[in-house]
């Protein structure tokens, strides 16, 4: 059974969106959270942006289209979502009759964030003529107006069903659209959005740390502005950069994504050497503040007292999923 949530804990998620609770610094979070598992029938998603420690505890780590397609087919009674808000919005989309829960409210999503849904509504209805393909990084309201969803590892896939004549608006990811453009020979129009994460590394340093590393191979996600991926030996979503480390025969990679992932490529190939790209200002790497929101702590609390809880009106949950099936199922059919 559910234990009462405490006053001091509803005050925090009411007034601050997160769990801001003292723990007895002995307690072993990583076997409560099992215990807690196994109590609630609960399923633990993570990205792999999270923490260390998060994604050790966690039942399944992916990308985005790995998360989302764990979350249509889990058999648990409650989804705790240990990433970002619209991750644990489409979990909601995909199970309206279960619990989904997240460790901190505030963990958004500035790409998310740079596409409201009121402009970009105005935005689709100055192109009636087109479809619109936005990527999953969006709210909920985005994807009630969309006709497919796509991810980083299935975009240029799902661009390419469509015939080249139908034009269409990509959203909200302007760096992931041209990149799309690039690779399919497609002239999309692109809303201007971008994720801070993404946007922010530098040329000049990542040039330097290559000329002191000059066997390393330098890889890239497809949200990086088009001067970075120009200088990529591989371009990928997350899950596909991961992977390339583990097939290629570099000993040395140059990784220019949220250093979250740089914690599975060492797990996977502990021989290999793995440096985080430099973002443009002080620090060594690139940490999304969003995604670092969660920690094992709010995990816990999370699950312990079951909130902070998704919830979402019925009617915008049916209209942002049919372009999320959409995608699920060309991607099945890919085998992807």
């Amino acid at each position: 059974m559910t234990q009462p949530i405490p006053d001091t804990a509803l005050n925090a998620v009411e007034k601050t969106g997160f769990l801001d609770i003292e723990l007895d610094p002995t307690l072993d979070l990583f076997a409560e959270i099992e215990k807690l598992k196994k109590e609630k029938n609960a399923v633990l998603l993570a990205h792999y942006y999270q923490e260390p420690d998060i994604q050790d505890v966690a039942d399944y780590i992916g990308d985005s289209l790995g998360l989302a397609q764990q979350a249509e087919k889990t058999r648990a009674d409650m989804i705790v979502f240990a990433g970002v808000h619209f991750m644990a919005e489409t979990a909601k989309i995909l199970n309206p009759e279960k619990k989904v829960v997240i460790p901190d409210l505030k963990a958004g999503c500035s790409l998310s964030d740079s596409c409201p849904p009121p402009l970009f509504k105005k935005f689709k209805e100055q192109h009636p003529d087109h479809v619109v393909v936005s990527y999953i990084n969006c709210s909920a309201g985005i994807k009630a107006l969309s006709d497919v969803i796509v991810t980083s590892s299935n975009a240029r896939l799902i661009v390419e069903s469509f015939p080249k004549d139908q034009p269409i608006i990509f959203a909200p990811d302007k760096n992931l659209g041209a990149y799309i453009n690039k690779v399919t020979g497609r002239n999309m129009v692109l809303w201007n959005g971008a994720c801070m994460v993404h946007e922010i590394f530098s040329l000049e340093k990542i040039t330097k740390l290559k000329v002191r590393h000059p066997k390393a191979k330098f890889i890239a996600h497809p949200e990086c502005e088009e001067p970075i991926l120009r200088m990529a030996d591989y371009i990928g979503s997350t899950t596909g950069l991961l992977k390339y480390t583990q097939t290629d025969d570099a000993d040395e990679y140059i990784v220019a994504t949220e250093t979250g992932i740089l914690h599975q490529m060492m797990k996977a190939s502990p021989q290999k050497t793995f440096i985080p790209a430099p973002p443009e200002n002080n620090c060594a790497c690139n940490d999304c503040p969003h995604m670092k929101l969660n920690t094992l702590e709010k995990l816990y609390l999370c699950m312990k007292y079951e909130v902070p809880e998704i919830t979402m009106e019925e009617d915008l949950r049916l209209a942002a999923l049919k372009p999320i099936k959409r995608m699920l199922e060309i991607s099945s059919k890919a085998g992807i």
